[in-house]
């Protein structure tokens, strides 16, 4: 005797809540080797992104040359920001030895605030914090980091030697022409509403950026083009990268200056440019391309940095924007992707039109084996 139709949505929903918990179980314990793979195929995406824009702008270079190219300008580009930040860190470090004497002072009008007669000097402070065992840790870390680097490059490489492979991938799993245009179709969802979320974030962390780095020029503040580095790579993280990233400009004025009204100026005009470009030009940019849930976007940024930390929280909006397409597809977590959705319409992410230089290679399925299997089926 068949199930009736209301037990076996429960016991489908079930199952999916149940996929759900087990999924986020094993992106947790596999941290250490999803991770640097998550990364490089978010590079990658870029990459090849940048790849089409320049075959686009420069009809007249091949798609090799144009691949070539823009992982030419990615290392380039990267290359840079890390003398940037190589350079100006140890400035940084050199200028708090030399303002020791204003640290001093500054924390003891904070002590006084709280009624303490004998403040305690930076040098006493370092000495309780036991400052070695941060650096041991901190070695760790840069240890770790250079290993993520190293095995990131690793699966770049090979992501971008196999692409060309991903047709005929597509055209074994898929054999129908019927199935093979919708799993096409998803994975172009996938790649522009990550692609636009690339450029949404970069044109206006740039804003941001270059705003903040005009005021803090204007008020006279150090390593402006460092803090405004900073600005830009944190606003990468939604909802809170770039309210975080301009705290540290005037706490540091706090410390330069020897009264407090910069730091006060400084926080009110990066507040403001955070409000504008927050609340005002990055909604008319992003428009409903990713057709995200702004809660979700926050809860995204949560579960994310909870189960990968600092990298989960960069690929936080990437990664559910991959999620809800990929469970719009399937009947039985199509309402997790409504959920997910802004609208109730998880299908609706921006599309190329047909023929536009996203359009994927279609060398492969000109291939004698490809068609003799459609007109079979």
């Amino acid at each position: 005797m068949p199930a009736p139709a209301s037990e076996s949505h429960t016991v489908r929903v079930s199952l999916v809540i149940l996929a759900v918990i087990t999924a986020g179980a094993a992106l947790y314990w596999l941290r250490g080797i999803l991770t640097p793979l998550a990364l490089a195929v978010f590079l990658a995406v870029m990459i090849d992104g940048f790849a089409r824009v320049l075959r686009s702008r420069l009809p007249v270079i091949s798609e090799r040359a144009a691949l070539i190219l823009a992982i030419v300008l990615s290392v380039v580009l990267f290359g840079v920001s890390g003398l940037v930040i190589a350079d100006n860190a140890s400035t940084f470090v050199g200028q708090l030895v030399a303002y020791t004497p204003r640290l001093n002072n500054l924390i003891a009008q904070v002590a006084g605030l709280f009624g303490m007669e004998v403040p305690p000097t930076i040098n006493e402070l370092f000495a309780q914090l036991n400052v070695s065992a941060y650096l041991g840790d901190f070695a760790k870390g840069l240890q770790g980091f250079a290993s993520d680097a190293f095995f990131i490059l690793i699966y770049l490489g090979f992501i971008i030697a196999s692409r060309r492979g991903f047709q005929r991938k597509v055209i074994g799993l898929f054999p129908h022409q019927a199935e093979r245009k919708e799993a096409l179709a998803a994975f172009r969802r996938i790649r522009d509403g990550v692609e636009r979320y690339l450029w949404v974030q970069t044109v206006t962390g740039l804003m941001i950026a270059v705003a903040s780095w005009i005021a803090m020029v204007a008020v006279g503040l150090d390593n402006a083009v460092f803090w405004a580095f900073l600005i830009f790579i944190a606003s990468y993280i939604p909802v809170i990268g770039g309210a975080v990233g301009i705290l540290a400009p005037p706490i540091f004025a706090l410390i330069q200056f020897e009264t407090f009204w910069p730091a006060v100026i400084l926080l009110a005009v990066l507040q403001a440019i955070q409000f504008v470009v927050g609340n005002i030009v990055l909604p008319r940019m992003q428009g409903d391309s990713l057709n995200m849930d702004p809660v979700v976007v926050l809860l995204s940024l949560a579960f994310w940095g909870l189960i990968w930390g600092m990298t989960g929280m960069f690929l936080s909006t990437p990664l559910t924007v991959m999620a809800m397409v990929i469970l719009a597809q399937f009947d039985g977590a199509r309402w997790l992707a409504v959920l997910l959705s802004a609208d109730g319409q998880p299908e609706k992410l921006r599309e190329h039109p047909a023929g536009s230089p996203d359009e994927p290679p279609t060398d492969a399925p000109r291939s004698r084996p490809s068609r003799k299997r459609e007109t079979k089926s």
